[in-house]
């Protein structure tokens, strides 16, 4: 899909709508590293206040760029993690809008130039997809439970063209079934939509195969008018109520998929 490259006036647009974005992520970024100053000796792995920073700026720059906004259902007040399909980098900010969560990613990102701050800043969990580290993710996904973390992760493993929803990963899913955590944890899907500009490809949020990020975010700052975004947010599912991880993730895989077909399904086709 080619994607949009900003041309005359549609630099305005992007300033217009990037460098407040950028100024409101610097500022409480700021805020967030101050208050946690105060906070972790007080409460150590909990956080208390610095989660409704993150969940400000999310909103904030979804309002900037000039989204509207749907949620549909509620987040779980549970223990356990929340999982969602993966479209595109906004998802950062169409997630954490509306709940308080910390991601979990592969632990390259923590060496990311800025993204790997903001990622350390806020509590992402960093792990390594391997199965020889599944008893480190196991004990990691339990210390940050006990802290009254709520978890969240992309068991697609990789970003799509916001049209589609991949087969689930099955193995972070394995640290659930713990004897510590299987009885007590829950797990809610969650559909991300993103809906195109009127007749545009169905694949425009989409951020995937060889994009790169600049030209995405760019070409997306630089959109007349914004398509929407839905949020579906489906019931917890108890850890225990599955005989396996693979039953699990199936089951969610498919709750995700369902929601996000019949959603994308009413949308024009492009013109």
């Amino acid at each position: 899909m080619a994607q949009r490259a900003p041309k005359g006036w549609d630099w305005l647009r992007v300033i217009r709508r990037g460098v407040p974005g950028v100024l409101v992520i610097a500022i409480c970024l700021v805020i967030l590293l101050l208050v946690r100053l105060i906070e972790r000796p007080l409460f150590g792995q909990r956080r208390p206040i610095t989660p409704y920073i993150t969940c400000f700026v999310c909103r904030s720059v979804i309002w900037l760029i000039g989204f509207p906004y749907e949620i549909k259902g509620r987040p779980m007040r549970h223990p356990g993690a929340v999982v969602a399909n993966h479209a595109s980098w906004l998802d950062i900010f169409t997630l954490n809008a509306p709940q308080r969560i910390y991601f979990v990613s592969k632990s390259e990102v923590a060496g990311w130039p800025g993204i790997g701050t903001l990622a350390k800043a806020t509590g992402t969990v960093f792990i390594a997809r391997e199965r020889r580290e599944a008893k480190l993710q196991q004990d990691l996904f339990e210390q940050r439970l006990g802290a009254g973390h709520k978890l969240l992760f992309f068991p697609e493993g990789t970003s799509t063209d916001a049209n589609r929803v991949l087969p689930f990963k099955t193995t972070l899913f394995q640290a659930f079934f713990s004897e510590a955590l299987r009885d007590q944890s829950y797990v809610q899907p969650i559909t991300v939509n993103y809906h195109a500009p009127e007749g545009e490809d169905p694949r425009y949020y989409g951020w995937w195969g060889d994009m790169d990020l600049i030209p995405n975010v760019l070409h997306i700052l630089s959109t007349p008018k914004q398509g929407r975004i839905e949020l579906v947010f489906h019931d917890p599912k108890p850890v225990n109520s599955f005989e396996n991880r693979k039953v699990l993730a199936l089951d969610l895989e498919e709750t995700t998929r369902a929601a996000h077909f019949s959603e994308i399904s009413t949308s024009k086709p492009a013109k």
